[in-house]
């Protein structure tokens, strides 16, 4: 088990991790002058530099030579990438043109959407009440079809892709850092080609001024300084913490489309976000539940094992030299709930 200490300094990094991304739609705002293919061109050139100075710091080279002899991790990766830009340009495209409530629709799905795909890709098995949060996630989707007037599909598009993202990144296992690197490694010829495109057509609007050409290079930090508050927070808290954590980001997202860019919710949109935050609150109680459950079982059987243990030679030896001996020798009469090993008789 973590420290106390520890798991308070990795709830703070957590915390500021999941605020930073769900504030990233101010950010975003920011940058309205600039089309969303070029933010993200911008996002992905400056994020290798970023990732570079973070492994010097590190000192996190040794993965690269074995990651380089290995054509299927290579693949996945450049699968990962695909699946990652993607994410990113529709989730600007989708603040910078009013539609931040359902982005933060999408990353409330996202937890379902990647328990469905476990059940039918990795072939796990679900708990009646994870059965029961998916079913009523379901439900939420067709009631925001009914509300939206259509099938939500920047919300679905963003749980799906990040999703497959995450379901990308198990086969991949490279941590946070290298992973990052990685993928911007290979974003970076790309962006870089079309920035250059951009220049040479005169639509270019990092050079509109030294504010904007400022805020777009610092796209590379925005992306970077939460993914190491998270990878500090992941390695001092339970999973089961994490996951309630994550629903921070769409939740900061979800008052910012409310309170700042005065987006519309008829009462038809609130009924949907209330069926999704009741499939997350069924999810989040069944996994404190299971959570509570296994530490209790731990703790049991590591009370049977103590108690099922062997005397240790010392106490065996102290026994002997202060126990009677002869007939007098009688064993002590045994006090009511005493643990004995199993399979022992009193």
């Amino acid at each position: 088990m973590q420290p106390r200490s520890d798991q308070r300094t990795g709830l703070a990094y957590g915390i500021a991790a999941y605020t930073m991304w769900g504030l990233l739609p101010l950010y975003w705002r920011l940058l309205d002058d600039a089309a969303p293919s070029e933010i993200l061109a911008h996002r992905m050139v400056w994020s290798l530099p970023v990732a570079v100075v973070l492994l010097a710091v590190l000192r996190r080279w040794s993965w690269i030579g074995p990651l380089l002899r290995q054509p299927r991790r290579l693949g996945l990766i450049l699968v990962s990438t695909l699946v990652i830009s993607a994410n990113w340009f529709l989730y600007i495209w989708a603040v910078n043109s009013g539609h931040v409530l359902e982005a933060s629709l999408g990353y409330f799905i996202n937890p379902l959407v990647s328990i469905a795909f476990g059940v039918l890709v990795l072939r796990e098995r679900l708990r009646p009440l994870q059965w029961t949060a998916v079913g009523i996630g379901a439900l939420a989707v067709l009631v925001m079809t009914v509300a939206y007037g259509r099938m939500p599909w920047i919300a679905l598009a963003l749980a799906f892709s990040f999703a497959t993202y995450g379901l990308v990144k198990k086969g991949i296992k490279l941590d946070g850092i290298e992973g990052f690197s990685a993928e911007t490694a290979l974003q970076l010829l790309p962006a870089l080609g079309f920035l250059v495109f951009l220049g040479l057509r005169g639509e270019a609007s990092f050079t509109t001024g030294a504010g904007q050409a400022l805020l777009l290079s610092a796209c590379g930090v925005a992306t970077a300084v939460p993914l190491i508050c998270f990878g500090a927070s992941a390695v001092r808290l339970p999973l089961t913490m994490i996951g309630m954590l994550q629903y921070l980001a769409p939740t900061f997202q979800f008052l910012l489309g409310l309170t700042v860019f005065h987006e519309t919710m008829p009462p038809e949109r609130w009924a949907g976000f209330a069926l999704v935050w009741l499939a997350l609150a069924v999810l989040t109680w069944d996994a404190l539940r299971t959570a509570g459950r296994a530490r209790a079982a731990l703790a049991e059987a590591a009370a049977q094992a103590a108690a099922a243990a062997p005397p240790t030679e010392a106490a065996t030896t102290e026994a002997a030299t202060q126990a009677p001996t002869g007939a007098a020798a009688q064993p002590a009469p045994e006090q009511p709930g005493t643990p004995r090993p199993p399979g022992l008789t009193p």
